[in-house]
């Protein structure tokens, strides 16, 4: 059972280091520029503190998953993975949160404060964007998964009676 349970870990993690990497380097890449009325302007996700969040956090957890995957499963760390595991998962849901709020904005625009959809001015940037936020929602869904499947291996023990 213990192997089982292994495994199922395993493949998690690397689903979610997987998602985390690609998120990451999506967003890390989206740029595009264009001219309005001969002014010329980029998009790129530096331009945004949302973006930028989202990019160091994603980074974080990809960083923190290849480390789990390497840490042999005999050692003291791993009595600490349940705690990081949660942190992280919030730190990615907080990050998607705000890149998803300014992707909203970039798509929709904002009429009450004047600001204007910027989509169909760079559709490549905003394209690679959407991409990074499918991504990471994916990265944010295993995340929480294995959060759920570490909680329960961690507390179904003491409810066994025998």
């Amino acid at each position: 059972m213990m192997k089982i349970k292994g495994i199922i870990t395993l493949v998690l993690r690397i689903i979610a280091l997987a998602a985390a990497v690609v998120a990451t380097i999506v967003m890390g890449t989206a740029h595009d520029s264009a001219s309005v009325m001969s002014f010329k302007f980029e998009a790129k996700f530096t331009n945004s503190p949302s973006f930028k969040y989202f990019v160091v956090v994603y980074a974080i957890a990809s960083c923190y998953s290849f480390v789990v995957l390497v840490l042999p499963f005999k050692n003291l760390l791993w009595r600490l993975i349940l705690i990081l595991d949660t942190v992280m998962t919030l730190l990615l849901t907080s990050a998607l949160s705000a890149a998803l709020a300014i992707a909203y904005v970039g798509k929709k625009g904002n009429s009450h404060a004047g600001w204007l959809p910027i989509c169909g001015q760079v559709p490549k940037f905003c394209d690679q964007t959407t991409g990074a936020l499918v991504v990471g929602f994916i990265a944010a869904i295993i995340y929480l998964l294995l959060l759920l499947y570490s909680l329960h291996t961690a507390i179904s023990p003491l409810f066994v009676t025998t």
